[in-house]
């Protein structure tokens, strides 16, 4: 039997502030907001939605590994290495909290920025094969 899930819909992030938040990811990273009230936002973003909803204080979607390594908990692609040093350096120039980029052991470089509310993310260097492949990106 095949995958009968055939995709992400809606990714739910822990926020404070949802109106706060969702200013932050559209002035910082792009984001479209396509509703909002005082419970939570719903934005478009890496052709996924996101819904920013309004948690206890302190919430985040990181999580420690067995390691006590506080990880994020997704991973955004660009079209490459220059896509990730210019995307790096635009959000260090927006002063977002963001890592090194680094080189993990495997193909492309990652790096780590951090949102307004304490949310961590990752960034890789690499479009997945099957993105490129829909979407018509050589």
């Amino acid at each position: 039997m095949g995958a009968l899930i055939q995709r992400v819909g809606t990714n739910y992030i822990p926020v404070e502030d949802p109106q706060k938040s969702s200013r932050w990811y559209q002035e910082i990273i792009g984001a479209v907001e396509k509703y909002s009230d005082h419970e939570k936002a719903i934005i478009d973003l890496a052709n996924q939605s996101f819904f920013l909803v309004k948690a206890q204080s302190g919430e985040r979607a990181n999580f420690f590994n067995h390691r006590g390594f506080e990880h994020f908990c997704m991973t955004f692609e660009v079209d490459g290495i220059e896509k990730l040093r210019e995307l790096h350096a635009y959000l260090q120039e927006k002063e977002v909290m963001v890592g090194n980029i680094e080189d993990r052991g495997h193909q492309g470089n990652n790096f780590i920025f951090i949102d307004v509310d304490g949310n961590k993310f990752d960034v890789w260097s690499e479009l997945s094969p099957d993105f490129k492949e829909r979407y018509g990106i050589n």
